[in-house]
């Protein structure tokens, strides 16, 4: 399902270049959960073992949630939100025709973008998904309040209890608390997932049964991955990804590792990736800085340094994808103004594909970077459950080589005690 090409990374010979051994052994880590963090191994055979009767139920409640809405609100911030997000844009595209719109909030303190938010669903049939394992981090806390108003103010109490669900703890937490006193439903985050590695669990699972995504697919995809990296050795290509990232870091000296994508709709799923590698590895004075462009975009802005800037410092991993979600063929001119008419015959991703390949030749060869390429076939709920769950997979191998914990966040806990503290909480 992922095609891995190191044949412009300087690394073609990956497996004498790093000890095999020591990849079976940070393997057994993650599959004997003796490693760091391994409380937090939920995920790692979730394909196979989610709860099948709170699936049932979940698309039961998004079924006639989904008939009652034009727009759902879901409320999240980093791996609350980020997951469905990706999915959603890469699975339906930017605008998709049919279905429930999906927007999120509460993944920002703006005030701007919370009101326009506000007043473009004030006329609409809206419900809300609240996704917090505790309810009390200030972003999704503060932004939940102004909406769930909203919802009552125009539907009343009772009516609006039927549009919100929670997504939280299974027994405690403020909102578990809330959500049982108010009578909203509720879907259970796992105690053995957290946020980043949950976008298989009802956290990214129940917006997009609402949205109308094949949430079966998703899932039998990351089975498919699941059962597709269990090799010990870098036959596994999640564990080979890992190795050379882990090399290029270690090894050769570069600090950061750029995401690319060619298409858009993938750029929320290079987010997703941010935080999960940057938020698993970034640790203990450790770890690669996890960026991302959009080309052709980005190539005529960051393309100049990337591809004349500083040396030694990134090395890029290409997501490519073989098939579009749509393709559109350019049209000849019969006065051929603009001189483009040599490309009539050809399809926008084709041109797109071509310049794939020439900014790889480029950046690898003139600009001696790095280049990993990940080639899938197509974009779809299939694709996303196998990637998500791959990328999952490489992380805790990369982070278990860097010797630091995958599945906690310290340092994203100073910041909430400051902010906590400015603003005079007890």
């Amino acid at each position: 399902m992922i095609k891995l090409n190191l044949k412009n990374s300087k690394l073609e010979n990956i497996e004498k270049i790093i000890d095999i051994k020591l990849i079976k052994e940070t393997s057994k880590k993650i599959f004997e959960k003796s490693g760091q963090g391994s409380d937090f191994l939920g995920w790692l055979d979730l394909p196979e073992k989610f709860d099948k009767i709170e699936y049932k139920k979940m698309q039961e409640v998004a079924k006639k949630l989904r008939e009652k809405i034009e727009v759902l609100i879901v409320v999240g911030i980093g791996g609350s939100y980020l997951g469905a997000r990706a999915a959603d844009e890469m699975i339906r595209g930017l605008y998709p025709k049919g279905g429930c719109e999906l927007i999120y909030v509460g993944n920002t303190i703006s005030s701007s973008y919370t009101k326009q938010v506000l007043d473009y669903v004030e006329n609409k049939k809206f419900g809300i998904v609240n996704i917090s394992k505790s309810g009390t981090t200030t972003e999704p806390g503060i932004a939940f309040r102004v909406f769930e108003n909203l919802l009552i103010k125009k539907e009343g109490t009772k009516s609006a209890s039927e549009l919100i669900v929670a997504v939280t703890d299974k027994s405690r937490g403020a909102l578990k608390t809330m959500a049982d006193a108010k009578g909203y439903q509720t879907f259970v985050i796992p105690d053995d997932i957290g946020g980043r590695f949950s976008v298989l669990t009802p956290v990214g699972i129940f917006p997009l049964l609402v949205a109308g995504v094949d949430t079966d697919a998703i899932l039998d995809g990351a089975k498919k991955a699941m059962n597709d990296t269990k090799a010990d050795d870098l036959t596994n290509t999640a564990y080979q990804y890992a190795a050379a990232r882990y090399i290029l870091h270690t090894k050769k000296g570069y600090k950061v590792e750029t995401l690319v994508s060619y298409e858009l709709q993938m750029q929320m799923f290079t987010e997703w990736w941010k935080q999960l590698f940057g938020e698993s590895e970034g640790k203990d004075g450790k770890g690669l800085l996890p960026t991302s462009v959009v080309f052709s975009t980005d190539l005529h802005s960051l393309g100049q340094f990337i591809q004349e800037g500083t040396k030694g410092l990134l090395f890029e991993t290409i997501l490519k994808i073989k098939n579009p979600l749509l393709n559109l063929a350019i049209p000849a001119d019969k006065d051929n103004l603009d001189g483009l008419n040599y490309l009539q015959k050809k399809s926008f991703h084709e041109v797109n594909n071509i310049a794939l390949q020439g900014v790889v030749e480029a950046h690898a060869n003139e600009g001696e970077i790095p280049n990993i390429i990940l080639e899938i076939d197509e974009m779809n709920a299939n694709a996303f459950g196998y990637l998500s769950y791959w990328f999952m997979k490489a992380c805790a191998m990369s982070a278990y080589l860097l010797d630091v914990n995958p599945f906690n966040q310290p340092g994203v806990e100073v910041y909430k005690k400051n902010m906590f503290k400015l603003l005079g909480k007890e």
